[in-house]
């Protein structure tokens, strides 16, 4: 039977609107058909209007232009964060179907919004918590509802932001600032939300939550540091150093062309010449303790579930390395997830013997968040199609949205309790 065909359209060809995403959307030529692209930097959509095959006249670099007409059967929005929201609701009006990266609003308002265009316009809506749709937290959702480990008492969730990581994204990079980006528990903490909601299998009661920009600030700067990293004599010693992270790793690990993180610092091919550019003018060469930085690095948040089961996440910068643990607690045994090696393990009460799950080995296609980047693709045309349900509705994103909206509200609060459905009206 032949497969059905979507046209796409996307407006923000960045990282994740063309390597996470527009690259599949273009090797399956016999699912999709990427037809329009938009985004306001003109090199973006020639770079990537000639790799996707999309016609000059159907590249935009003005959203208002771009949004006259629908275009396609199906509208990928990866724009910057406080952009997808007003995206949604023309899309929605036109009549998309819709894929949307994460994090959707900072507001309660905004969310309401959007359920509400979407119950009137009838569009299909997929939100990008990816992690839902990868391997490793699936076999934890599996090995959870069958009461492995007896009835769920409690979760302890560390995310590792990893140092290196939060320099680049949330000290230097497009997620610093609150005036451009949500605030972390959403805009890196999002998919933590979602994932605990989920395995808890129950909304959330209450929540608090503390954290605060600690380190990356004037005061904690070397002595006599310089403003940009090329021009520092703590370039080649700092752990934090642009040269080191951007130029001597690229160097390092075999001058790659199209990988995360130099293909947002420059334009694909990277360069060594293009990289240097770079640091001696963007923002990824600044000192991270002299950026317009104001989100935190650090944050706790504790939340208590309508079924009684209790949560704890711990988001810190502060780590080598990157990836999430996740401690489940049962009344028959434990269940301990580790990103970083793809494993879980399971420890018995009953038995001294662990049992460990690895995943390691499954399909990832190259893409990230350990195979989710790839699976959620796949899941969407099953959505399309109507052959499948997705499990990051609109409606169950907005849920975990929630419980990141009123945390950060507890934290500017100094860690206040929130009731969060007595602050929503939906």
């Amino acid at each position: 039977m032949e497969k059905k065909l979507f046209t796409v359209a996307i407006i923000g060809v960045g990282a994740r609107g063309a390597n996470a995403y527009g690259w599949q959307f273009n090797e399956a030529t016999d699912r999709f058909n990427i037809v329009a692209l938009c985004d306001p930097r003109p090199a973006r959509l020639e770079i990537f209007g000639e790799k996707f095959n999309v016609e000059k006249e159907n590249c935009f670099t003005d959203e208002n232009e771009f949004f006259k007409e629908k275009r396609a059967d199906l509208i990928l929005i990866a724009t910057p964060d406080n952009d997808h929201v007003r995206h949604c609701l023309k899309a929605l009006e036109l009549g998309y179907d819709i894929m949307v990266e994460k994090p959707l609003s900072e507001h309660r308002e905004e969310c309401e919004a959007l359920l509400a265009a979407q119950k009137k316009y009838g569009g299909k809506v997929l939100v990008c918590h990816v992690l839902r749709y990868a391997p490793l937290f699936l076999k934890a959702e599996e090995l959870l509802q069958s009461g492995k480990i007896g009835k769920l008492i409690a979760i302890n969730a560390l995310e590792r932001v990893q140092f290196a990581h939060q320099s680049h994204s949330y000290v230097r990079g497009n997620w610093r600032n609150r005036e451009v980006a949500a605030p972390m528990i959403l805009a890196k903490c999002c998919h933590d939300l979602d994932l605990l909601q989920w395995y808890a299998k129950s909304k959330c009661t209450s929540i608090s939550s503390i954290g605060d920009l600690t380190y990356f600030t004037p005061d904690n700067a070397p002595e006599g540091a310089a403003k940009r990293c090329l021009d520092c004599k703590h370039a080649d010693s700092c752990p934090y150093s642009a040269k080191i992270h951007y130029l001597t790793r690229w160097q390092s690990v075999g001058k790659p062309v199209n990988t995360w993180p130099w293909n947002v610092v420059v334009n694909e091919p990277v360069t060594e010449e293009k990289l240097s550019k770079a640091l001696e003018e963007g923002p990824y060469g600044r000192c991270v303790y002299y950026c317009d930085n104001d989100v935190v690095d650090h944050q706790i948040t504790n939340m208590t579930f309508d079924n009684g089961v209790k949560a704890t996440l711990m988001m810190t910068a502060f780590t080598q390395a990157g990836g999430r643990r996740i401690h489940f607690h049962g009344t028959l045994g434990e269940l301990i997830l580790e990103e970083q090696t793809d494993n879980i393990t399971v420890n018995l009460f009953a038995s001294e013997t662990p049992e460990i799950h690895s995943t390691a080995s499954l399909e990832e296609g190259g893409y990230g968040h350990g195979g989710g980047d790839l699976f959620i693709v796949r899941k969407l045309y099953e959505l399309l199609t109507g052959s499948a349900d997705a499990a990051t509705t609109l409606e169950a994103s907005v849920e975990s949205h929630l419980m990141g909206i009123c945390a950060e509200e507890s934290r500017l609060k100094g860690g206040e309790l929130i009731y969060i459905h007595d602050t929503f009206t939906s």
